[in-house]
């Protein structure tokens, strides 16, 4: 029997209230520090392009982190397997900032979604288009059926201002080779794929495909074989929350990526995509109220992937 998902989400919504002033907003970047802790919007759609929402659903925030899945999915598009001589697929066990695996693994990040992994994937995908900002703009429009998505040039602007650790990243990654564009350009790049503003309406449609398969019911396009699509679940389970997927996947169930800007989208494979916001983050970087809420709807819906 199908859930009834809105009634969920509205549950949800006011089951998770008192938990929206606890946490802490991601400070160390200005320009979020502004946002609202009150906050809270959820969304699902379903595989076959139904949408549910609750709360402040269609707003648009920045959804920091979760670009990494965009980026990975064009370098993927762009070169395939290749990448993983590159970039590893093991989690961290650090911080998402963290400059100590480094050194001790000579200059390759255990995976894409650290920040020192995101910086090699963005250099890829510099090398592969002639304009990778707006290229990179188009395609995330595409496929969250949503030409009005925007990037927040004063999000980029804070966090380069304030990109000290990521700078040290990006050289020392560069000091074992594992860099082949500007630096400059990578980071450049990097904040902005960051600054994407985005609501949990558009994430939820946005990553879709990865329920589907790799099909996107918006364009019709094949996006990424059914077998890549796979890899990238396995990757947001295992690594797509910072240093909590561990514990993410027990309370949880299921394949997300998070972001500082509050947002977490999660996959439920040949189901749905659901996406959720509220920006005050617990001790990992991830949004206190937006996990709850995605363990009550996976304990409510009875769906995960276990």
């Amino acid at each position: 029997m199908t859930p009834d998902y809105q009634t969920i989400l509205d549950e949800i919504r006011d089951e998770v209230q008192p938990l929206l002033a606890q946490g802490q907003v991601a400070d160390y970047i200005p320009r979020l520090a502004c946002v609202p802790w009150q906050k809270f919007g959820m969304a699902v759609v379903t595989l076959d392009g139904q949408l549910y929402r609750t709360g402040d659903a269609d707003e648009a925030f920045s959804i920091q982190s979760i670009s990494k899945v965009y980026t990975l999915t064009l370098a993927l598009q762009s070169i395939g397997d290749k990448l993983w001589r590159r970039v590893g697929r093991e989690p961290s066990g650090n911080a998402f900032n963290s400059l100590v695996q480094l050194e001790l693994e000579h200059g390759l990040p255990r995976n894409p979604f650290i920040n020192a992994g995101a910086l090699v994937v963005a250099d890829v995908v510099l090398g592969a288009m002639p304009d990778p900002r707006a290229q990179l703009l188009a395609t995330v429009r595409r496929w969250a059926d949503n030409p009005g998505v925007q990037d927040d040039p004063e999000v980029a602007r804070s966090e380069q201002a304030n990109g000290f650790r990521n700078a040290a990243l990006a050289n020392f990654i560069r000091s074992f080779g594992n860099l082949e564009q500007a630096i400059d350009e990578v980071l450049g790049f990097y904040f902005y794929q960051c600054s994407l503003a985005m609501s949990c309406e558009d994430l939820a449609r946005g990553f879709l495909f990865l329920a589907n398969r790799g099909y996107c019911r918006w364009t019709g396009d094949r996006i990424l074989s059914p077998d890549q699509a796979k890899r990238i679940n396995a990757l947001m389970l295992t690594c797509g929350t910072y240093d909590a997927a561990g514990d993410f996947a027990y309370h949880v169930g299921i394949p997300a990526k998070s972001g500082v800007g509050g947002g977490i989208v999660a996959v439920i494979p040949e189901r749905l995509a659901v996406a959720v916001w509220s920006p005050a983050l617990n001790a990992k970087g991830n949004s206190l109220a937006g996990s709850a809420a995605l363990e009550r709807f996976t304990t409510k819906t009875g769906l995960s992937i276990f």
